[in-house]
C-alpha cells in the first residue's frame, strides 16, 4: 500500500499581526485546526476509496528534537534524516502507527507497506532498474511523490528483469536464423520432408475431418430417428391389427417397407437415400396419427417387452450360429493346402528322375545328420504338426533368425497320412546349413493304449459320441460354449505328444518345444542359457488380472481340485516352452499326468485339450520366462498391441483364425506370410489357381 509523498521541508512559521493578543491567536489557530479535522474527516466517510488511505500526521517538530536530527546521504542540501512518526486507518478502521525518515519522502522512493511481511516488500528501486523499464516498457516510470501510484500498479523487478532475458534470446534466435547458411537450411528442409513422409496415417484416416460422414455434426442422427420409427410402427401396427383397423395397419406397413428401404445398408447419414427425410416426415406424421388412436401405455409397453425377448432370442440364435461357422471353418482344411498336400505326396510316390535325384541326396545326408540328432551340444526343436505349410513357416522363420544355424536341429513328429508330404517338403526344400528329421507317430511302438491312457481314451466310444453325436451337449442346439472341443485337434495324439518328450528323445538334455502355429521373429538360442532353476517347463505368464489363471481352466467345484490347486494360481501358455529333460526324468512329469488323465476320464476335472492337463502336470514346476519371448493372441485379439508383436522373439497364432485360412485377421497375416516359399511350384499351382 503507498502513501502520498510528504514533503520534509521545513514550513515558514506563519506571521501575525503584532496589534492580535497572544489568546486571540491561539483561538484562532484551535479554530483552524478543528475545522481542518472536520473537513478531512467527512471526506474520509463520505468517500468510500478514501477510507482506506493514509491519513497522515506528523509529530515531527518536538519528536525530533527530543531524538536528535541525523545526516541524510544522498538528501537534498539542508535537509536531515529527521525520523517522522506516521498514523494511518487501513481498511477495517484501525489506527496504525510507523515511523519513516526523510530520505523515505523523496521522490525516487517508494514507501513500504507496514501490512505486508518484511520479505515480501518492494525494496526501493534504483535508477538503473527505472530505465531498464523504461527501455522494456517504452514508457516513462511514474514519479511516486507527484503521482502518488500506488506500490501495487508497478512492475516487480524481477518481471522485469526475465522479460528482459526473454526478449535478448528471442532476438539471439532470430540473429541465429538470419545468419544460417544455406546448406543449413536445407538440411533442415529434407528432415522435415522425411519426418512426413515417414508419418504413418493409417490410424488417423479414420478421424480425418474431411471424410464425407465428418462433414456434420451428428453423422447418424436421422438413422437412428428412422429405426426408432420403425421400432414404434411395428408396435402400433401389431395393436392396430389386433384391434381390427386395417387402414391404419395398411398405413403404417406402408411407412415401414418406405423407411427400410431408404436406411438400405446405410450406417450413416450420408449414406441414406435422398427421400430419407420424406420418408421420416410421413411416418411422423402416420405415428402421430396412431398414437391418438391406439395409445395405450400398458399396451404399448407390453409389445416392447415382447419385442425386445424376440430380439435377444434372435441374437443369441445368431451367436451360436456364428460360433459353430467360425469353429467349422477352423477345422476345415483350405483346398488350397489339401491341394499341397496331395501334390507333395504325388511326387513322394511316383518319384521321376528329379525326385529320385532328391532321395539320393537325403539319403547321403541322413548319415550325416544321424549323430547331430542326439548330439547335447547344439540346439533341438520339437515340432508336432499334420500341416507341411505350417511347419515350413516355423522351420524357416527359426533358421533365418539364427546367429548360428549350422548348429540347430529340427525334431518333426507327423502322422502317417501327412508324412509322405512332409517328408517330401523338407527333402525338396532343406533349410540348410540347419538339420530336419521327420518322424512317423506310428514308429513309436511304446505309444500304446496300454501304456497311454490318453489314447485309450481318445480311442473309447464314449469320446466319439461326445464328439459326433447330434444330440450330445456340444452341439449346435444346446449352446455355442462346448463346440470349440468338438474341433478333430483334441482327438490327435499329436497333440498330447508333449507330454512324451523323454520318451522321443531320450538322449537330449534340453529341447525347446514349437506349436506349428507360431512365427520365430528372433534369435532363440539366449534360451538354452536361461538357468530355469530346478524347474522343468520354461513359458511365459499369460494371467492378467482376474483373466487366464488356474480356475478359468479346471473345475474347482470337485474336490480334487479344489484340494490339490490354488484357483489363484497364474495359468501359461503352450506354444513356446523349454523343458529341461533332466528334471523331466528326476520329477516322473508323464507319470503326473497319466495320473490325473485317468481322473479325468469322466472329464469332471476338466473339459477336452491339453493346456489343463499341462497346468496340473507342471504346477509349482514351471519358471515364469520374459514376455518378450512369446506374444500370444494373434489368432482371436484384433487388439493386440502392434509395439509388442514387432518386439516378440516368438508370435502366436493362438485361436480359430490361424493365418493360413481366410479367416485370419488380416493385419497379423503378413508377419506370418513372408516366411512362405512362394517360389515352389506348388504352392503357386495351388493357391494361384485358387484366385
Amino acid at each position: 500500500m503507498a502513501f502520498p509523498s510528504v514533503s520534509a521541508s521545513p514550513s515558514p512559521a506563519p506571521s501575525y499581526p503584532r496589534n492580535i493578543s497572544p489568546l486571540r491567536r491561539r483561538s484562532g489557530l484551535l479554530v483552524l485546526l478543528l475545522v481542518v479535522l472536520f473537513l478531512s474527516f467527512q471526506l474520509v466517510i463520505h468517500v468510500p476509496s478514501l477510507r482506506s488511505a493514509v491519513s497522515l500526521w506528523l509529530f515531527s517538530d518536538h519528536h525530533s528534537q527530543r531524538k536528535g536530527s541525523r545526516s541524510c546521504p544522498g538528501c537534498p542540501n539542508g535537509m536531515d534524516n529527521a525520523d517522522k512518526t506516521v498514523a494511518y486507518t487501513d481498511q477495517d478502521g484501525r489506527i496504525k502507527l510507523f515511523k519513516v525518515t526523510t530520505r523515505e519522502f523523496l521522490s525516487s522512493s517508494i514507501w513500504k507497506n507496514p501490512l505486508l511481511p518484511k520479505d515480501t516488500q518492494q525494496v526501493p528501486e534504483t535508477q538503473e532498474i527505472a530505465e531498464e523499464q523504461l527501455q522494456v516498457t517504452g514508457s516513462e516510470v511514474s514519479n511516486v511523490s507527484t503521482t502518488g501510484t500506488l506500490e501495487t500498479g508497478r512492475i516487480d523487478p524481477i518481471k522485469l528483469k526475465r522479460e528482459a532475458f526473454r526478449r535478448k534470446r528471442k532476438e539471439h534466435r532470430i540473429q541465429e536464423l538470419l545468419q544460417m547458411d544455406k546448406e543449413a537450411e536445407l538440411h533442415m528442409r529434407s528432415v522435415a520432408t522425411n519426418r512426413s513422409r515417414n508419418f504413418s496415417n493409417k490410424v488417423r484416416a479414420s478421424y480425418n475431418i474431411w471424410r464425407l460422414e465428418f462433414h456434420h455434426t451428428n453423422t447418424d442422427s436421422t438413422l437412428r430417428l428412422m429405426k426408432d420409427q420403425i421400432i414404434m410402427a411395428k408396435v402400433y401396427a401389431t395393436i392396430a391389427h389386433s384391434q381390427k383397423q386395417p387402414d391404419l395397419y395398411a398405413l403404417l406397413m406402408k411407412c415401414i417397407k418406405q423407411s427400410q428401404e431408404a436406411i438400405g445398408d446405410a450406417h450413416m447419414d450420408y449414406e441414406l437415400d435422398t427421400s430419407a427425410l420424406e420418408r421420416a416426415k410421413a411416418m411422423g406424421h402416420a405415428l402421430s396419427s396412431a398414437r391418438d388412436v391406439l395409445y395405450n401405455s400398458g399396451e404399448v409397453s407390453r409389445r416392447l417387452r415382447v419385442m425386445l425377448q424376440s430380439t435377444e432370442l434372435n441374437i443369441d440364435g445368431v451367436k451360436k450360429q456364428n460360433s459353430f461357422l467360425v469353429q467349422h471353418a477352423a477345422k476345415t482344411v483350405p483346398m488350397p493346402l489339401h491341394c499341397l498336400h496331395m501334390q507333395l505326396t504325388t511326387d513322394y510316390y511316383f518319384r521321376d528322375g528329379m525326385i529320385k535325384e532328391y532321395f539320393r541326396n537325403d539319403a547321403l545326408k541322413e548319415e550325416e545328420d544321424k549323430a547331430k540328432r542326439e548330439d547335447r551340444s547344439l540346439y533341438h526343436y520339437a515340432i508336432f504338426s499334420d500341416n507341411v505349410l505350417a511347419a515350413s513357416v516355423v522351420v524357416r522363420s527359426a533358421v533365418s533368425h539364427a546367429k548360428e544355424p549350422e548348429k540347430h536341429v529340427f525334431h518333426i513328429v507327423t502322422d502317417k497320412l501327412n508324412f509322405a508330404a512332409m517328408m517330401m517338403w523338407f527333402i525338396s526344400h532343406p533349410p540348410l546349413p540347419a538339420t530336419v528329421h521327420v518322424e512317423n507317430i506310428d514308429n513309436f511302438k511304446w505309444l500304446n493304449s496300454s501304456y497311454c491312457s490318453v489314447l485309450r481314451q481318445l480311442e473309447s466310444a464314449r469320446l466319439k459320441e461326445y464328439y459326433f453325436k447330434a444330440h450330445d451337449p456340444s452341439s449346435l442346439s444346446d449352446g455355442n460354449e462346448n463346440l470349440k472341443y468338438r474341433n478333430p485337434k483334441y482327438l490327435s495324439m499329436l497333440n498330447h505328444l508333449r507330454f512324451y518328450m523323454p520318451e522321443i528323445h531320450p538322449k537330449l538334455d534340453k529341447i525347446l518345444f514349437l506349436d506349428d502355429d507360431v512365427v520365430v521373429q528372433k534369435d532363440l538360442t539366449p534360451l538354452w542359457d536361461i538357468d530355469l532353476k530346478g524347474m522343468v517347463n520354461g513359458a511365459v505368464e499369460t494371467c492378467k488380472e482376474s483373466f487366464h489363471r488356474f480356475d478359468t481352466y479346471l473345475n474347482f467345484s470337485h474336490p480334487k481340485i479344489s484340494e490339490n490347486f490354488d484357483p489363484r494360481a497364474c495359468g501359461w501358455a503352450f506354444g513356446m516352452n523349454m523343458f529341461d529333460l533332466k528334471e523331466w526324468k528326476k520329477q516322473n512329469i508323464t507319470g503326473i499326468y497319466h495320473y490325473w488323465q485317468d481322473l479325468n476320464e469322466d472329464r469332471k476335472l476338466w473339459k477336452l485339450g491339453t493346456l489343463p492337463p499341462g497346468l496340473i502336470t507342471f504346477y509349482n514346476l514351471t519358471y515364469p520366462l520374459n514376455r518378450t519371448w512369446h506374444v500370444l493372441g494373434l489368432g482371436y485379439d484384433p487388439a493386440v498391441d502392434l509395439a509388442e508383436i514387432e518386439n516378440a522373439a516368438v508370435v502366436h497364432y493362438n485361436g480359430n483364425y490361424k493365418p493360413w485360412l481366410d479367416l485370419a485377421i488380416s493385419k497379423y497375416k503378413p508377419y506370418w506370410s513372408k516366411y512362405v516359399d512362394l517360389d515352389n511350384s506348388h504352392i503357386q499351382h495351388c493357391y494361384m489357381s485358387e484366385q
